[in-house]
Order: C-alpha cells, then sequence, then structure tokens
C-alpha cells in the first residue's frame, strides 16, 4: 500500500485537452470499475454542459458563476428520461478519465442494493472483499479510504438513476478528495448540490447527431422536421437514426410513417408522459425489428420485464419447460439467439455488451414501451416467465463464496415488492436462495428486509400456514438472531414450531432445521439445560430422517457441543465438537465452510475450558488460519476463532500475542457490528481480560463497565454472561483497591448465578474464587477459608483436581490458609498445587508464579458464543 501511495504521489498528471472527446496525452485510470458503460460513438454536443459540469466538480471558478468544494462537490444532472443524463455521465467519465486513478460507476435505482455495489470496490483499495468481510463493513471500509484517499486520491465515483437524496446520504464520500457525479430524475437534487439540468438536443445537436448517425442526412432539409418531430429527445432521434442507418430508408419517408403512427396512437388515446411521436418511433422501429427477425421482438419483450440494469447474458443461455414456445424455441436455437441479441443492439433497441460482462441493458422508456403496448394476460405471463428465468439462473449454493459476483449481478433483477407477487413455487424457492446469498455475505440487513416484504406479501396470497410464508419465517428467525436480536428470534421461532410440525411433519427438512435453531434459542435466554435437553432430543429426530454423515445431524452435533460446554460438562462438549469436526470432514467441505470452522473453533474452545491451554492455541492457530484463508480474516466466524485463540494464548501466557489479537478482532467487530452486537461486546470483554491481565487497568475497567452496562439490552437482566461479566468488573474493582464494591457485586452475582444453575457449575464457581479474594482483602480470612474450602472441593468434582481452575483455588486457599494460622495445612495444599503446576502449566506459567509466590490468583469469564 505504501509503494502505491509513493507512486501516486511522484506521478506528473498530464494536461489533457476536452475538446470533442479528444486528448492531448491518454492515461488510462488504475481501476476502470467494468459497470462502467462503454463510451458512445455517436455522442453529439453537449459541450458547454459538459465544461459547465467539469468546472463544478473540479471547483474552477467563473464557469458555473457558483463556488463549489474542491474536492466533494457532487453534481446531479437531472431530467425526463431519454434526455441523455446516462450518456452525460458516461461522457465524462470516458473523457475525463485521465484524470483519475480510479473511475466506479453504481446503478443506483435500487437503494438496498447501493452498499454492494460499493463493497466491490473494496480489493482494488487493497482492502479484504467482502465475501470476506461482510457487504457492511466492506462498503464502510471502502468509503473510508475514499475519504482519506488512499491509496487513491484522485477517484471519480458515479452514481447512475439515483432517485431520493436521502438514498445516498451515508454513502457518499464527501470529505474525500475525489469526485462525485449523481444522475437522477429526481430534480430535490437541487436542494442538496449543485446541479446542471440536462434538455433536450439543441436543433443543432440533433441535425449533428443524425448526421454522424446516418451520414446521408447531413445537409437534408427534411432532418430539421424529423427533429422538430421528435422534440430533439436524444433518445427518439437514436431510435430513428437505428432504423435509417439499419434500412436505408431516406429521411422523408421515415417521416410520412411516423406522421401514420402519431396519428394511429393518437386515434386509440394511448397515454404516455413523452411525445407521441417519440412513442411511434420506437413503434416504427419494432416493426422494422420485427420484419427483420420476428424472434427479436420477442426477446426485445421478456428483456422489458427485466429491471433496467444489465441482464447477465447466460440468463437466456438454456430454456425452461415452462417458456411459452415462442421463446423457448429461440434459446434452444443459439445462432438464432445470438443474432436477435444482435439485432436489438442494430436497431438501438438495447445496449449489448460483448465484453467480460457480458450484458444485456435495455432503456428504462423503451422497457415502459413494450410493456406497454402488451395486453394484461400477455403482461403477467411474460412476467413470471421473467422469473422463471432468474430462478433457472441462481446458483444452487448461496454459500459458496465464489458463487457470490452471480447472486450478486442477479440481484439487481429482483425487485422484492414485485417478484413476491408470484406464487410459483420455484420463483419463490429462488428468492429464498437469495436471502440465503445476503445472509451469507454478510448482508443482514438487506436479507430481514427482502424477508418481511415476502411474508407480508405471501400471508396476503394465502394462509400464513403455507409452507412458503413458514420457511420465510424460520429464514428471518435466524437472521434476527444474527443481528443479535434474540427475543425476536425466540418469540417467532416457537411461535411457528408448532404450525411447521403440523403442516410439514415432524421430520421434514424445515422443521428439523426450525428445531435445531430453538437450540440456540434456548442458548441465547441463557436457558442452557433446556437447550441441552431439547437438542438430544432433536439429533434422534434428525437421526431418525437423515443419515448419519448428513450435514444437518453434523450441525446438530455440534448444537449439542455448544449445549454441553455452556453446562459446564467440557468433556462432553470436546467429544461432540470433535464428532462434528470428524463429520464435515469426512463430508469434504463440499458446502459451506462455516460448516466446518464452526465446530473446529469449538473443539478449540473445548479443549482450553478442559484446561489443556496448549493444545488449545495449537488448534485454535489451524482454525483461524483455515479462517482466513476460506473465508477471511473479517468474516464473522474468522472473527470468533481469532477471539478464542486470544483467550487461549491469554491461558497459556502469550501475553503479548493475546493483546494484539483480542484488540485488531475487538476493532473489526465494532466497524461489523457496532457497539451493541453480542460478538462486539465479548470481543469487548476478551480484550478487558488481556488488558486487566498486562496491567492497563483504566482501560480494563472502561470497556468492562460499559460492556456490562451493555450486555443487558441484548440478553435480558437475568441472563448468566450479565452476571459472569459482573463478576469481571468486581475483580477489576478489588483490582484498584475497592475490595468492598468487589465484595458487593460479586455477592450479587453469585447469588443470581446459584439461583439459575446452584454452585456446581463453572461460572458461579469462577465468581466464588473472587469472592473469596474479596473476603480475604477485607480481613475476612475465616469466610474467605470457608468459601474457598466449598468452593474447592466442587471445583474438584466437577473440573478435576489438576484443571487450572481448581488449582487458582487451590493457591488462593492455601494462601489464605497460611494467613489463618494453619500453616500446615496450608504448606501441604500448596506444595500439592505447586506438584500440579509443574505436572500441567509448567513452573514458568504465570499463574504457577503468583501461586508461588503466595499471591491471589483472580479467575476470569469470557462469555461464549450460543
Amino acid at each position: 500500500m505504501v509503494a502505491v501511495r509513493e507512486r501516486n504521489r511522484r506521478r506528473v498528471h498530464v494536461e489533457l485537452s476536452t475538446g470533442q472527446g479528444g486528448m492531448a496525452a491518454r492515461r488510462v485510470p488504475q481501476v476502470w470499475g467494468k459497470k462502467v458503460p462503454p463510451r458512445n460513438r455517436n455522442f453529439t454536443g453537449r459541450e458547454d454542459l459538459l465544461d459547465r459540469l467539469r468546472a463544478g466538480i473540479t471547483g474552477q471558478d467563473g464557469i458555473t458563476g457558483k463556488v463549489t468544494a474542491v474536492v466533494s462537490a457532487p453534481h446531479a444532472l437531472h431530467g425526463l428520461g431519454g434526455v441523455g443524463k446516462t450518456q452525460m455521465a458516461v461522457e465524462y467519465a470516458h473523457r475525463f478519465g485521465a484524470y483519475y486513478d480510479l473511475v466506479w460507476w453504481v446503478s443506483a435505482d435500487q437503494p438496498n442494493l447501493l452498499r454492494s455495489a460499493l463493497a466491490a470496490l473494496s480489493p482494488y483499495l487493497n482492502l479484504p472483499p467482502m465475501t470476506a468481510t461482510g457487504i457492511e463493513e466492506a462498503c464502510n471500509s471502502v468509503l473510508d479510504a475514499l475519504r482519506r484517499g488512499d491509496p487513491f486520491d484522485k477517484w471519480l465515483l458515479i452514481f447512475d438513476n439515483a432517485d431520493q437524496p436521502e438514498d445516498l446520504t451515508e454513502l457518499i464520500p464527501s470529505a474525500g478528495p475525489g469526485h462525485v457525479l449523481i444522475t437522477s430524475r429526481n430534480h430535490r437534487w437541487s436542494g442538496v448540490y449543485e446541479t446542471v439540468p440536462v434538455d433536450v438536443f439543441t436543433r443543432q445537436e440533433s441535425l449533428r447527431f443524425l448526421a454522424k448517425r446516418v451520414p446521408r442526412t447531413d445537409g437534408d432539409p427534411d432532418a430539421d422536421r424529423l427533429a422538430d418531430q421528435l422534440g430533439d429527445l436524444p433518445l427518439a432521434l437514436e431510435q430513428a437514426g437505428a432504423l435509417q442507418a439499419e434500412t436505408g430508408m431516406p429521411v422523408s419517408e421515415y417521416l410520412e410513417l411516423l406522421a401514420e403512427r402519431t396519428a394511429e396512437l393518437l386515434s386509440v388515446g394511448k397515454p404516455s408522459e413523452y411525445p407521441e411521436s417519440m412513442t411511434a418511433a420506437w413503434g416504427l422501429s419494432v416493426s422494422s425489428l420485427r420484419k427483420s427477425l420476428s424472434e427479436a421482438v420477442e426477446l426485445l419483450r421478456y428483456c422489458a420485464f427485466f429491471s433496467p440494469e444489465p441482464i447477465p447474458r447466460d440468463v437466456f443461455n438454456q430454456s425452461h419447460p415452462k417458456l411459452s414456445p415462442e421463446i423457448a424455441e429461440l434459446l434452444n436455437d443459439p445462432i438464432r439467439l445470438s443474432r436477435a441479441i444482435g439485432e436489438l443492439g442494430r436497431y438501438a433497441l438495447a445496449k449489448i455488451d460483448n465484453t467480460t460482462s457480458r450484458t444485456i441493458q435495455v432503456h428504462r422508456l423503451i422497457q415502459a414501451l413494450v410493456r406497454e403496448e402488451l395486453e394484461k394476460a400477455d403482461r403477467e405471463r411474460i412476467r413470471n416467465e421473467v422469473y422463471l428465468l432468474l430462478a433457472q439462473a441462481t446458483p444452487d449454493v448461496p454459500q459458496d463464496p465464489s458463487k457470490w459476483s452471480e447472486y450478486f449481478d442477479l440481484l439487481g433483477h429482483v425487485q422484492p415488492a414485485q417478484i413476491a407477487e408470484s406464487r410459483d413455487p420455484e420463483v419463490r424457492a429462488m428468492l429464498l436462495q437469495v436471502v440465503r446469498y445476503l445472509r451469507a455475505s454478510g448482508d443482514y440487513g438487506s436479507a430481514r428486509s427482502f424477508l418481511e416484504q415476502f411474508i407480508k406479501r405471501w400471508s396476503k396470497d394465502g394462509s400464513s400456514e403455507e409452507m412458503d410464508v413458514l420457511r420465510a419465517q424460520r429464514h428471518l428467525g435466524n437472521v434476527l438472531r444474527d443481528l443479535g436480536d434474540f427475543q425476536g428470534a425466540y418469540e417467532l421461532d416457537f411461535r411457528i414450531m408448532p404450525t411447521m410440525e403440523r403442516v410439514a411433519g415432524a421430520e421434514h427438512p424445515e422443521t428439523l432445521q426450525l428445531l435445531n435453531s430453538i437450540g440456540a434459542d434456548y442458548r441465547a435466554s441463557g436457558e442452557f439445560s433446556q437447550a441441552l435437553d431439547h437438542d438430544m432430543k432433536s439429533l434422534e429426530r434428525h437421526d431418525r430422517a437423515y443419515q448419519k454423515r448428513d450435514p444437518q445431524t453434523a450441525r446438530v452435533v455440534n448444537s449439542l457441543g455448544l449445549d454441553y460446554g455452556l453446562n459446564s460438562q467440557y468433556e462432553k462438549c470436546k467429544e461432540f465438537h470433535e464428532r462434528a469436526y470428524i463429520l464435515h470432514r469426512a463430508l469434504g467441505r463440499t458446502g459451506d465452510a462455516v460448516d466446518l470452522l464452526a465446530p473446529w473453533t469449538g473443539l478449540a474452545r473445548a479443549v482450553r475450558l478442559c484446561g489443556d491451554y496448549a493444545e488449545a492455541c495449537d488448534l485454535g492457530v489451524e482454525a483461524h488460519a483455515f479462517g482466513v484463508t476460506e473465508l477471511g480474516a473479517d468474516h464473522p466466524w474468522t472473527l470468533r476463532a481469532a477471539k478464542d485463540l486470544s483467550i487461549s494464548w491469554r491461558r497459556v501466557g502469550e501475553f503479548e500475542s493475546a493483546h494484539e489479537m483480542a484488540l485488531n478482532v475487538h476493532s473489526r467487530y465494532l466497524r461489523l457490528f457496532g457497539l451493541t452486537h453480542p460478538d462486539t461486546l465479548a470481543s469487548a470483554m476478551c480484550l478487558a481480560n488481556i488488558q486487566r491481565t498486562m496491567g492497563e487497568i483504566d482501560g480494563a475497567m472502561t470497556l468492562a463497565a460499559d460492556t456490562v452496562n451493555r450486555y443487558p439490552s441484548v440478553y435480558g437482566s437475568e441472563h448468566p454472561y450479565n452476571h459472569g461479566c459482573t463478576g469481571n468488573l468486581a475483580l477489576l474493582s478489588r483490582v484498584t483497591g475497592e475490595a468492598a464494591k468487589a465484595r458487593t457485586l460479586n455477592e450479587k452475582a453469585l447469588a443470581a448465578l446459584d439461583a439459575r444453575f446452584g454452585r456446581d457449575h463453572h461460572y458461579p464457581l469462577t465468581v466464588a474464587v473472587n469472592l473469596a479474594s474479596d473476603l480475604a482483602a477485607l480481613d475476612e480470612i475465616e469466610a474467605a477459608v470457608r468459601l474457598g474450602r466449598g468452593t474447592l472441593r466442587r471445583l474438584t468434582r466437577l473440573l478435576g483436581g489438576r484443571h487450572p481452575m481448581t488449582l487458582a483455588c487451590a493457591a488462593n486457599l492455601a494462601t489464605d490458609l497460611f494467613n489463618a494460622g494453619m500453616k500446615e495445612e496450608a504448606q501441604n495444599l500448596h506444595t500439592a498445587t505447586m506438584d500440579h503446576y509443574a505436572a500441567t502449566l509448567g513452573q514458568e506459567h504465570p499463574d504457577a508464579i503468583v501461586a508461588k509466590d503466595r499471591r491471589h490468583l483472580d479467575c476470569d469469564f469470557d462469555p461464549p458464543p450460543i
């Protein structure tokens, strides 16, 4: 990255000529977005507008008469469709592209896809791709890099066909050194930014355009009449010029046909926001196209029901059994299909991009005119068949990052409010695949929005108990949980479960997947024993319905690993995570890498909780490396692996590595999810724990206190994690000399955890160890000894006599016994404890050193994932 910045600093920018698209010297931007449309070779005129736009966007005074910020003033090109706003932006990009290091085009007519379009820029800015970080994180990183001008300080962003200014408020890097250009039909932009209104051609521009498009019209007096009839509208002139160029039709004949067609349109009162002559010009082009190749007209009709965004050419690569015979026959004949696509381009009814993008794009006005001439029944039929083509083109592995670019290209044509109207099972299945892609790629917000629209519409179509609605609700529960809305997920899943079992059956795949989700709901609510009972019964049902090596069964096995860990049964926790890991390994990782990383990380955590810190580090390093390679460093599951690795390093005594990792993970979670997401809070507590361990007490106290305050809003006030983290805050209070405050906090936490679990659970026993230290610090030695004896007995029974937690309790008790005057008992316990340290962690481990010096060891809590 440093090399790139240095290269940019040393580069001498060549001053370029702006006349008629020529340049004194041509420099290619280092990054040229693949979505930037090709230059229009017939672009004509607009020189004053381009000069005005360039002057304003660069802050040159004296041309527009207005002062504009040099580095950040976006400009909105607004006007009716067909006047050439987009073509102005395209011409600007190509004409002035050599001034920039980066030019990036964003189709802005679907606000919910704007972040994805910006996130796709991340690899070109030396940032992790959105496949690794999720869309939100990648988009934010891109905007930050653009604002900083790193690695490029000369960049151009173009938002084409934006609607409401509010849609772009957070997505315009206005403080950065680059330029932003916006095209829009909405005149409200004039109240936000400097605007350049784009009108129809001047008459001279119309005549120059026609002469360029059809050279024989140069000097033809009828050309002026034609421009007048078409209202100097660039799109209409393009249609007329293409037809004349393709057929050799003279202008006079075209005018006669145009008059006849216009009169016909007026006689039937066909409505349009454009002059009847525009509709007539389009009609003439279609009529000629029909004579040339009738199948091309049929293809145009189908293109009219996609969005105005570029349509991936591969959508038409294969027919579908439910398509009408005419279009099916065309799609089954690749030679005629290629010719039909070519004809659409030749008659200027579509823009054909045969570069690596391979797309077909039809102007929104032409689409509207095509749809308008069809009968209602034909409109519905073609629209539904287009949905089937989209469904057929959608990859069937939404969790596979290598397929995400294909999903993204198709996503622009999935308008939730419209496509949700379809009742076709294939289409609805495709929509749920799209939701799974959005969730897998980290775009939880869009996934939630899509699902809520689908559920609302599908519930209106029929019963709320239909399987499509139930499926969508199940997915929504998962997304709510991803977003940290545990209560919303809990309520939704439990509400629909009885209906799912009744409608689908107890062992239907959808029912079983929902069953596994409910286990997560129990864990999220702190009902750990209920989660274990539930998932044991769930595994029995899965075993009846699936083969032993099915991925879904392996997921339930992994869930049981989580359950056993939360219930302090760490050997069983390790056993089930290992089983799940081996099952997914045996499946060859043909599906989701998360399916392997989840039990792998769980296994490393279980090994750590069993007290084998060095082995946990080894497993954690491998799991984290796998996550970075397969999913990227910022993927949520990679971050979970990283957080657990940091804890293992802390436990084994590698404090510097633990601190660096914890700090890195927490900063990534903050950018990815914000302050109050469960994973952010867990990473904050992890960081506070290592800060305390390394003596950064003030920072640890601030972070721990903030985390404790935020936890109830996520989990509820009585969740065990709240009380476990309160124990960490108490520990810090004692370290800072407030032993009485620490005692009060720990007594409250212990009472709450006892009420939930009883005393024989790792969480209350952790608090009890620290509470004994509080009592000792307050010179209540007898009480400390009494609590220490009971805690050591319980820990030995629960974790074993050589577990590090047991040894910490034993070392503290030995110190308290010594201070209480019971020196022989104290010495015997101290000697046995040090022998155990020598046989396990080693005499040089930090815990062993503290125990040897007869100082109190502190026991902290790290909230595991649910």
